[in-house]
């Protein structure tokens, strides 16, 4: 079967990848010169399962109401007379209950805990190599309330078979030796040994080549403007330089796949929330993380690639915009240095801002739509990096008329639609 992928993201090369596996014919597009330059390129490197957890939380909007206050804000919300910022928004008030994150955080585990075992196959039948750590993470809380308030995780972490532990401030210290010299500042952790790291747009660009070697063909700098529909089906890509025709089509497009499958009337509830990193040599040795921190207090991850550390995180919502936000900037260096002192250079630091594609529960739209030959694969927020590959294997079985090999019904678009 011939089948064109719209992305070139990292949701969409794996795509390609486990599609041409499947012995189908595979053509990516995209508008950018290369693979992973969006959305890909500078996240904060983890691949955490059991964080998989939906921005949408009972609580959330109280607590979204004191960092909108805060020097160091975790969300800035630069509101605007936008009938599609409100309607997301809303929409996203609406998932903040006990039962809704309940049901999203479930899914959400199950995807990605699926999806890590898939990366960890193609590790082992590929060799793929990305500057992968797979030492765990830890969620690390600055105060005693953060640590009593995690029952709710970890009564999903149980109920899901995923390994945890519950540190102290000891415990903490035992398994990343470099918060030592910020002891003072932690009271403990949540610790998950089975997550991993490693460099999202490292390993897109090698699963690219591969699947370059294995008969994908990558159509760059081609602007996707539009899906042609005959007798109910997709007929062709519309673009800037011609129409791709296809026996199927898989949307793959982040933040911009509203725009694309609005142009044959479906409604998709994706918005972006723009993130920001930096990424820094490795200064002092024996201070940088062992593997990947999520500060709690300013929801901001703090991972070691190879000679690098990357620090990102937090969440602006303002539309489609890339530009920094100095504030922004600030934020990732105070959590850095107030938890790693000296680890990095920041004087040789680099920053990114990029946007994440984001539903109302947090959980991603993958799988099939009212249209037969149209599958889509986006809506990952800021999960992308860790549910790239059971997602893109989740499209391949369907395409292939496969069933997938975990519960997939109430990820794809329909669950909108009832």
């Amino acid at each position: 079967m011939k089948v064109i992928v719209l992305g070139a993201g990292v949701i969409g090369v794996t795509t390609a990848w486990y599609l041409v596996k499947a012995g189908h014919e595979v053509t990516v597009i995209d508008r950018q010169p290369d693979v992973a330059l969006e959305t890909s390129f500078a996240n904060a490197g983890e691949i955490s399962p059991g964080y998989a957890s939906p921005w949408a939380a009972p609580g959330v909007p109280v607590k979204a109401i004191r960092w909108l206050m805060m020097e160091h804000a975790p969300l800035i919300l630069r509101l605007r007379p936008d009938p599609v910022m409100l309607g997301w928004l809303l929409a996203t008030l609406r998932n903040c209950t006990a039962a809704r994150y309940a049901v999203n955080k479930r899914r959400m585990v199950r995807l990605a805990e699926y999806s890590r075992d898939q990366l960890r196959l193609l590790r082992q039948t590929t060799g793929i190599a990305y500057d992968e750590r797979t030492k765990g993470t830890l969620q690390l809380f600055r105060k005693q309330a953060q640590l009593d308030a995690i029952g709710k995780d970890v009564e999903v972490l149980k109920a899901d078979g995923v390994p945890y532990e519950v540190l102290d401030r000891a415990g903490c210290i035992a398994v990343e030796p470099g918060l030592a010299r910020a002891k003072d500042e932690i009271v403990g952790g949540l610790r998950l040994p089975g997550d991993e790291t490693g460099d999202c747009f490292k390993f897109t660009n090698v699963l690219a080549q591969m699947a370059r070697a294995n008969g994908v063909r990558f159509e760059m700098n081609t602007k996707v403007t539009g899906l042609r529909e005959e007798g109910g089906r997709i007929a062709a890509a519309v673009t800037n330089r011609a129409e791709f025709a296809a026996d199927t089509f898989v949307v793959a497009l982040g933040s911009y796949s509203p725009a694309l499958v609005k142009t044959v009337g479906l409604p998709l509830p994706v918005y972006p929330v723009k993130g920001y990193s930096l990424t820094a040599p490795i200064r002092d040795e024996g201070a940088p993380p062992e593997s990947t921190l999520l500060d709690e207090t300013y929801k901001i991850a703090i991972t070691r690639l190879g000679d690098r550390i990357r620090v990102g995180g937090m969440a602006d919502v303002a539309g489609f915009t890339t530009a920094s936000d100095p504030r922004c900037a600030r934020t990732l260096r105070y959590s850095l240095e107030g938890l790693f002192p000296g680890a990095a250079d920041l004087d040789r630091a680099s920053y990114w801002a990029g946007l994440r594609p984001m539903t109302p529960d947090s959980t991603p739209v993958v799988g099939g739509t009212r249209l037969p030959n149209l599958y889509l694969n986006t809506g990952h927020g800021t999960l992308g990096w860790t549910m790239a590959c059971g997602s893109g294997r989740v499209i391949a079985d369907l395409v292939s008329g496969r069933e997938p090999e975990i519960e997939f019904a109430d990820l794809a678009l329909a669950r909108y639609e009832a």
